[in-house]
């Protein structure tokens, strides 16, 4: 049985009272034991628990970010996981990013106003948060550049198998 459950952040009333913030939803959202979470655009803080949610069994979740690369959204995602207000070295944040995202997705807004996505970038899971182009916009089209190497996290989905999918679906 599918559940779903949607929630809006809200700014405080004209006293000043009954804010409810993104992160206050993420942190609600994850006392309910999801599967899955997606919250639409992490922008403070709700960015570590997002990491810290990815990183305790909530694979498929997603979320975006404002950023102009697949590098820039890693390096964004640190300095919002740092707004948190928890004292966790940069060196931890970076871990959290390294073991929580498999890929980033960049879109962006074509000449004609339509999003289009312009690069498919696998993260590497070394120290320093690092980006691999599994493929990118050249001339209008979404050209392949290299299959994943990271390892699928369930059983029977290979991203490679999925890479190559997606490969004959847009090449095609």
């Amino acid at each position: 049985r599918r559940v779903l459950f949607r929630s809006e952040a809200r700014p405080a009333n004209a006293e000043g009272a009954g804010a409810v913030t993104v992160r206050e939803l993420v942190r609600a959202a994850l006392r309910m034991r999801p599967d899955r979470l997606v919250v639409g655009e992490v922008r403070g803080g709700e960015a570590l628990d997002m990491l810290q949610a990815c990183n305790t069994g909530h694979d498929g979740s997603l979320s975006t970010v404002h950023a102009n690369s697949p590098l820039d959204a890693l390096a964004r995602l640190e300095t919002l996981a740092l707004m948190s207000g928890v004292a966790l070295p940069l060196a931890a944040i970076r871990a959290q990013v390294a073991g929580a995202i498999d890929a980033v997705v960049q879109v962006a807004r074509g000449a004609d106003g339509r999003r289009e996505i312009v690069a498919i970038a696998e993260v590497g899971t070394g120290r320093t948060p690092s980006v691999r182009l599994l493929a990118e916009r050249v001339g209008g089209h979404l050209r392949p550049a290299e299959p994943p190497r990271r390892p699928g996290r369930r059983p029977g989905r290979a991203p490679r198998e999925v890479w190559r999918a997606c490969v004959r679906s847009v090449s095609g």
